[in-house]
């Protein structure tokens, strides 16, 4: 087999395997180093198993149970949020702590954060649910408890009691501030000033 069938064959492996991948929930290392991707619980004896992070928030957390584990990968939750948006906000995190939904929370402080608000979210409401794709501006009961229903979340926590909610984010990135370099302004000696140019003595 020449070169190019070596590479065409690796590449149509590659490509067999990443649509496995995007879809698993855990990646199973077996004793004999192969890996492989499943979307079922494996079991101790098939080797060691990891969780598939996408970048889904809490999803991937095995302390979440399998079922729920597989909702939250599907349609990952976030709520944002403003510092001041006061009973709404709070509402809003009532409903998904009384579903036992895992989610994360962007938190807007800065007036950079307000300024790109509605370029993110869509709108100037807050507070803002997205569950996978879908955004419901502003705090609605029965939008958001359907919105949840149609992702296929409980209507009951399945949370375990030890399971704390992730601290809310930044809804930006914080750009550090340039340091500002310290000037000494230059020293300058007095004016001599010709009596005979001032003879009144003013000085401005």
């Amino acid at each position: 087999m020449n070169a190019f069938s070596v590479a065409t064959a690796a590449l149509g492996a590659l490509l067999t395997l990443v649509p496995q991948a995007a879809h698993a929930l855990f990646k199973v290392i077996g004793p004999d180093g192969r890996v492989t991707y499943t979307d079922r619980a494996p079991q101790a004896a098939e080797g060691r198993v990891m969780p598939v992070s996408r970048d889904t928030g809490r999803a991937s957390d095995p302390a979440l149970p399998f079922a729920l584990r597989q909702v939250a990968s599907r349609f990952p939750v976030t709520l944002y949020t403003m510092k001041d948006c006061g009973e709404a906000c709070a509402l809003g995190r009532a409903l998904l702590a009384k579903r036992g939904v895992p989610y994360i929370e962007r938190v807007a402080e800065t007036n950079e954060d307000r300024e790109n608000w509605a370029r993110v979210v869509g709108g100037t409401e807050a507070p803002v649910l997205k569950v996978g794709e879908q955004s419901l501006r502003s705090y609605a009961p029965v939008a958001w408890e359907e919105t949840l229903d149609v992702a296929g979340y409980p209507r009951t926590s399945l949370l375990p009691a030890n399971y704390s909610v992730a601290a809310p984010v930044p809804f930006g990135e914080r750009k550090a501030s340039a340091p500002v370099p310290s000037r000494t302004p230059p020293s300058t000696a007095p004016a001599v000033v010709d009596p005979a140019a001032n003879p009144t003595g003013i000085r401005f």
